[in-house]
């Protein structure tokens, strides 16, 4: 059901000759630009008649409007079963507790004595929140990018998620009562490539009803041409990210109960038949009993034949077998999971060895399924080993660090000739004529300091003291 790789024994290689000896599910979001380029140009000559188009093409519904009308988000919630709402407020409640911490403060530092750098924290203006539809539904994916937008103060959020025709062309009723527990309003029955096209073009409104206005941002998890649309229209938007396949990397040993191992691994597998679920471990005996625990769960789960079996038996998937912990820390790193978990023993200190992860999941009691939905973190995390050098979604993806600079006149001619230095170094004298300028003759103004005249602001050429020398009179 699920192969081996093994690299007991052996001297682990670095770097990419190490990534390539370990699972991967193959993603070729370069092969899907050609497929999702005509449909974005589509919706950007022809606006909301090509999104509804493609729904109608992709989706298999065609709706009379992109727009989810106010009455069907708040019926949606009305019609919500109590238990699914009671788990979505704590879900929400603990995603808002963890979020809100992440909120960056304005800071300035002095550089020198009338010389500022502030960095200030500005929100995107206004964000598009894609929300897939497909195999399952995902309200907890409404949370986990709603959320850190509002706690980054963002003013304009709007949610797109498929038409489904067994709810008339609507979005899945949960998703919309997601929507209407976070306070949203402005929700789209648009997916796939058609959707991120829609966010970045916008459409025209008519007297019946208003346009999509384009957004800045677009974040949010989707299938291949979700993710080959956010490429082709970076640029003119900012993505989150590509998502890919998900997966689950497993650290374990000994210790490790196989029962738990065995179900995280089916949890994500149960997701497509894309996932991948990858053991690490240097346990033989650990590895058999997972194996054994694989066929037992299997039998008895749902979604097995079309999405858990050929994800186990997948080439992304695999019981890796390494000498030691040290070498699987190498393993783990080198693959860069979206969701790491720690199955060893004194799992905080091994924990605290990763570099590479998107979300590191420590010991037997946090098993991915919780950050999924209610440890309070979010679940939008870097795939395909992206996360060697990204992070996942966050307050801090909805945020502009902005620079502001405040020099006085006295902090600037302390500088200008180090400034001029420089700007003559890389043949750019007009950089450097912009400071002289500033000093090429007359009085300070009362900005100066204690509103005297200073012989360094008076004109011309740096001095041996690196200030500003006074240009002789004639």
């Amino acid at each position: 059901m699920i192969s081996r790789i093994d690299l007991r024994g052996e001297t682990l290689p670095e770097g990419s000759a190490l990534r390539d000896l370990l699972p991967r599910a193959e993603f070729d979001v370069e092969a899907a630009l050609e497929k999702v380029r005509p449909i974005c140009e589509g919706v950007r000559h022809h606006g909301a008649a090509a999104v509804i188009d493609y729904g109608e093409k992709f989706d298999g519904v065609r709706v009379e409007s992109l727009r989810v009308p106010a009455e069907a988000i708040a019926r949606a919630l009305d019609e919500l079963d109590p238990a699914v709402r009671a788990a979505l407020e704590e879900s929400i409640r603990r995603t808002r507790v963890v979020h809100r911490d992440q909120r960056r403060t304005t800071h300035t530092t002095q550089v020198v004595p009338g010389g500022t750098v502030t960095e200030k924290w500005i929100p995107v203006e206004r964000v598009g929140l894609y929300v897939p539809g497909g195999r399952s539904v995902y309200p907890s994916s409404v949370v986990m990018n709603v959320v850190p937008a509002q706690e980054a103060g963002v003013e304009g959020i709007a949610v797109s998620s498929p038409p489904q025709k067994d709810f008339g062309g609507l979005p899945h009723p949960t998703i919309l009562a997601a929507c209407a527990l976070l306070g949203v309003d402005e929700v789209y029955a648009a997916g796939g490539a058609q959707a991120i096209a829609m966010f970045a073009y916008g459409t025209q409104g008519t007297a019946d009803e208003p346009g999509c206005a384009p957004v800045n941002l677009v974040t949010g998890p989707g299938n291949i041409y979700v993710a080959a649309a956010k490429r082709l229209l970076k640029g003119r938007i900012g993505i989150d990210a590509e998502a890919g396949p998900t997966e689950i990397a497993v650290l374990a040993d000994s210790t490790a109960d196989p029962v738990h191992v065995a179900a995280d691994l089916i949890s994500q597998a149960e997701h497509d038949p894309m996932a991948a679920s990858v053991l690490v471990t240097d346990s033989a005996e650990l590895a058999e009993a997972v194996e054994a625990e694989l066929k037992t769960q299997v039998a008895a789960s749902k979604h097995v034949d079309d999405r858990i079996v050929p994800a186990l038996a997948g080439r992304q998937s695999a019981i890796v077998l390494v000498t030691d912990l040290a070498d699987g820390l190498k393993v783990v790193d080198a693959y860069g999971a979206e969701h790491l978990e720690i199955q060893t023993a004194d799992a905080a200190a091994v924990a605290d060895r990763v570099r590479n992860a998107g979300a590191i999941f420590v010991g037997p009691w946090a098993p991915v399924s919780l950050g999924d939905y209610c440890a309070g973190s979010n679940h939008v995390l870097p795939t395909g080993g992206c996360a060697c050098h990204s992070s996942g979604l966050s307050v801090q993806s909805f945020l502009r660090g902005v620079h502001i600079v405040d020099y006085s006149r006295d902090a600037l001619a302390e500088v200008a000739h180090h400034v001029v230095t420089l700007a003559e170094a890389e043949d750019l004298p007009a950089h450097g004529a912009a400071i002289k300028a500033r000093f090429a003759g007359g009085e300070p103004d009362e900005r100066s300091a204690g509103g005297e005249p200073d012989e360094r602001s008076a004109g011309g050429e740096p001095d041996e003291r690196g200030g500003w020398k006074v240009p002789e009179s004639k």
